[in-house]
């Protein structure tokens, strides 16, 4: 018998390599006040919330990562609530990584949660609805600076506001309210909800779409705006709309009154 092969039939087969696990996927719920921060999205030459996540992710996990966000909020737009998602090939202890995560970021950036979900979720293109804050202040405030637009002498006629508001509901195409020179493949948003709400000097506008265009919410506010000082009628509102025309819209309001709140998905994606 030959020697070789009697040493392979009682070779013993000891671990000693361990073996490659499939990457898994991780979403982080996380809030930001965005007046410090370049928008969402890494710039070259400036500072963003992606950046200092990833940053301190790849610290604490001690190995390069990215992270991929549900979307792109503006320079000095907020965030009660966003996601992001990142791939690991180790499992994590889920609620220590959030607590260090929260320690070593800073102060304007809060980590909520960190889960795992399946692993061809994805934060941008499985979100199913995002929902839209802008804070106007009537009046003059030294404490609310960084997350109101402070209106202190026009008068608003909120209710024809409402009313302009809820026409938004009877169209898809927004590219009026769109940033310009914006590579997008539609315009087409479906808006399931618009409305403004007053609590005392607070006058907020509610919004949620499937999904919106750069610079729409700034835009549409605007735009009610000019409608709430009786720039522009309702019928002017609508023929906005519908000359797809964004210089015939309002202003793009300022950013720090701008908060996303939400950001939905379908049950499918969680584990």
């Amino acid at each position: 018998m030959n020697k070789n092969s009697n040493i392979k039939k009682n070779q013993v087969s000891f671990p000693s390599v361990r073996v490659r696990k499939e990457y898994l996927r991780y979403f982080i719920e996380l809030a930001y006040n965005g007046k410090n921060y370049h928008g969402w999205q890494k710039q070259p030459d400036a500072i963003s919330v992606q950046e200092v996540v990833e940053d301190a992710l790849s610290k604490l996990l001690n190995r390069p990562l990215s992270i991929v966000g549900a979307g792109r909020t503006d320079a000095g737009v907020h965030a009660k609530q966003i996601f992001a998602h990142f791939d690991f090939q180790d499992e994590i202890n889920l609620e220590n990584l959030k607590n260090r995560l929260n320690a070593f970021l800073n102060d304007d950036v809060v980590i909520l949660s960190i889960f795992e979900v399946n692993e061809k979720a994805h934060t941008r293109f499985d979100a199913i609805a995002r929902s839209y804050e802008y804070q106007i202040y009537l009046g003059k405030s030294p404490f609310l600076l960084d997350s109101t637009w402070q209106i202190k002498t026009k008068i608003l006629d909120v209710d024809v506001m409402n009313e302009a508001a809820k026409l938004l509901l009877n169209y898809t195409n927004f590219k009026c309210f769109s940033k310009s020179k914006t590579d997008v493949f539609t315009y087409d948003c479906n808006i399931t909800e618009a409305k403004w709400v007053v609590n005392g000097n607070m006058l907020t506008f509610h919004i949620t779409a499937n999904r919106f265009l750069r610079n729409m919410v700034r835009a549409i506010v605007g735009t009610l705006y000019n409608v709430g000082i009786g720039k522009i009628t309702i019928n002017d509102f609508i023929d906005i709309i519908e000359s797809q025309d964004r210089s015939k819209a309002g202003l793009s309001v300022p950013a720090q009154g701008l908060f996303l709140t939400k950001v939905t998905y379908p049950k499918s994606i969680y584990k």
